[in-house]
């Protein structure tokens, strides 16, 4: 609670933390001639192995295709799955998982908003999925509200596309933002943030892939609703709602609770000098001196007890 009232710098992830992360699928683009079925049977297939919110929103999309078990399932960080369904050798993921398996893929794909899975199968480009999000109700409240605490540097990581990012920072009024990062790009970006000494760093983000940023960050958020396990576990502070304007409740609450003890330590030290004085002086018999000591302890209590009934 101390670290959060420091903090002045607040780095964030963009999916599941100011976007809903609800996605659904937007459109399905063939480049052979296979059936919208067979070729959902594939990405479905491969997906349902995951559970990003990516993946997630492409299993909950309705239509007829047969679902296969997939074998050799790898799951590689930032980039996308790889594995065998049907015997075939199955790609899906975004732009740096096709050039890492040199998989050549069309020029129209850069210039799509949304957030896009690309499909190889045995070596060959298949085609896309387009995913779509939106801001959650409270984000730009919640943007106004940091800046209106002190906190001036906002920073969005996301490794979404640049495009996407860029798209959502705008509506936040976020000037810094960069995507397209791997997990290693998100922590190296916090590293060099944090060679100025004078910034004291809060990381806000839910997915697993953000646990190494949570971890280096002084003050580490995660979005505990839908938050992985590991982004849990490495945080300091866990946002136990989807509502990232629970932020400002919690540097509001740690204040407030410094304030607190403040009063309560000069409360404390004034009553006791004071008795002291009264003491040497002749003034103050030991009973005074010990109902005093009682009674500013109950009021010290008393005070605490306040922050219960404040309203965030």
């Amino acid at each position: 609670m101390d670290t959060l009232i420091q903090v002045n710098t607040l780095v964030m992830d963009k999916t599941g933390t100011v976007t809903k992360g609800t996605f659904k699928v937007k459109e399905i683009n063939i480049s052979n001639d296979m059936t919208e079925d067979e070729f959902m049977s594939y990405v479905l297939s491969l997906e349902k192995t995951s559970t990003h919110p990516i993946a997630k929103a492409i299993m909950q999309y309705e239509n007829s295709a047969d679902i296969s078990d997939a074998s050799d399932v790898d799951e590689i960080a930032g980039k996308g799955l790889r594995g065998i369904v049907k015997s075939k050798s199955v790609l899906a993921g975004n732009k740096k998982l096709m050039d890492q398996f040199e998989i050549k893929t069309p020029d129209e794909i850069d210039s799509i908003v949304d957030s896009i899975v690309l499909v190889a199968i045995d070596g060959d480009y298949a085609g896309f999925v387009t995913i779509s999000d939106e801001l959650k109700d409270d984000a730009n409240q919640t943007i106004l509200a940091i800046r209106n605490l002190g906190i001036k540097e906002i920073v969005m990581l996301s490794g979404d596309k640049d495009s996407i990012t860029q798209m959502v920072a705008g509506e936040l009024s976020i000037s810094q933002a960069r995507g397209g990062l791997l997990p290693e790009d998100k922590l190296n970006h916090v590293e060099k943030i944090k060679e100025d000494s004078t910034k004291i760093i809060a990381f806000m983000g839910d997915g697993i892939n953000d646990a190494p940023v949570l971890a280096a960050s002084h003050l580490g958020i995660a979005m505990g609703a839908n938050g992985s396990d590991v982004a849990i576990e490495t945080a300091d502070m866990i946002i136990q709602t989807d509502q990232p304007s629970k932020f400002v409740t919690g540097f509001n609450i740690s204040k407030s609770t410094q304030g607190v003890i403040w009063q309560n330590i000069i409360l404390a030290f004034g009553v006791k000098v004071l008795v002291l004085i009264l003491g040497a002086a002749g003034l103050a018999t030991l009973w005074q001196a010990v109902f005093a000591d009682v009674g500013v302890a109950l009021l010290a209590i008393l005070n605490a007890v306040r922050l219960q009934k404040m309203k965030w």
